[in-house]
């Protein structure tokens, strides 16, 4: 039936995009192939938003890269109330505010990991930390399940091979129906100097699978967006894990060095040479 279809003069181009671009029609129709398609990215969408997260295999599976593991929840009680009141997600609940304290006051010879050049050793539980990760189901528990475990565990052996930087690691979290702001609250709560957000983004017709990192200095209640960085579309068919974790580790460096993360904050190593190896790890770091 395709002789039924009349092309576009620009079919070329689909092979550079997973938009949805010359599509043809059918008469004055959208090719049936192509509503079918839509619609199975529609529900591929609706189902990403509400597939719960594995928040205990989640955790089970970072406590394996080292660092304690702890679980949390926001205010938002269930997905139905998450989506409703956005304000809820961006708090912890009681019970996760306990258990952060009962960490911070427990009696122990470990605390978080300490990355350096060589070895992590373990770092007195009564100093700060420099760095807090913060996984977050978000809108795309599905870009968690897929992208959160690669990304924590490049940054760990980046952060911990660090020549020209020490990083002390603060316990692992994992956060269920969380909004971006609930990581300030988390970073907070840990004393933590910098805190990565990794959260699932809202799906896309497209891109049910897209993770997003947010990094904030100095994390607290009540910071604007306009004090966070953002590194989007973390995914296979987008920014690769790889991609995402060398720029995340040049904005760490630098918020550190600065001691700021927003709109002051600015990655300026042009991604195209990284994609031609003309940038190494080491040159981006000095620039």
């Amino acid at each position: 039936m395709s002789h039924l279809i009349t092309p576009t003069p620009w079919d070329a181009l689909r092979q550079f995009t997973d938009a949805r671009i010359a599509l043809g029609r059918a008469g004055v129709s959208v090719p049936t192939r192509a509503h079918l398609a839509f619609q199975l990215a529609h529900a591929q969408a609706r189902d990403a938003v509400h597939l719960p997260l594995d928040a205990t295999g989640m955790a089970a599976s970072l406590q394996m890269l080292g660092l304690p593991t702890l679980m949390l929840h926001s205010q938002a009680a269930d997905r139905a109330t998450y989506l409703q009141r956005p304000d809820l997600g961006r708090r912890l609940n009681a019970a996760s505010l306990q258990t952060l304290a009962q960490w911070q006051a427990a009696p122990r010879n470990e605390g978080g990991l300490l990355h350096s050049a060589g070895s992590p050793t373990h770092h007195a539980a009564d100093a700060a930390f420099d760095l807090a990760f913060v996984v977050v189901d978000g809108l795309s528990a599905l870009a968690i399940h897929q992208n959160a475990l690669p990304l924590v565990a490049n940054m760990l052996k980046r952060l911990q091979n660090d020549p020209a930087q020490t990083w002390r690691i603060a316990p692992l979290t994992v956060v269920e129906q969380g909004r971006v702001a609930i990581g300030d609250e988390v970073g907070e709560q840990l004393n933590a100097q910098l805190v990565v957000m990794l959260i699932g983004e809202r799906p896309g017709l497209s891109s049910p699978d897209s993770m997003g990192l947010y990094l904030t200095w100095s994390p607290r209640v009540g910071r604007s967006d306009a004090e966070r960085n953002c590194i989007s579309n973390v995914r296979d068919a987008g920014l690769s894990v790889e991609a995402a974790a060398l720029t995340l580790h040049r904005l760490l460096t630098q918020a550190r060095i600065k001691q700021l993360s927003g709109v002051g904050l600015k990655d300026d190593v042009d991604d195209r040479l990284h994609r031609k190896g003309i940038v190494t790890d080491e040159l981006a770091q000095g620039l």
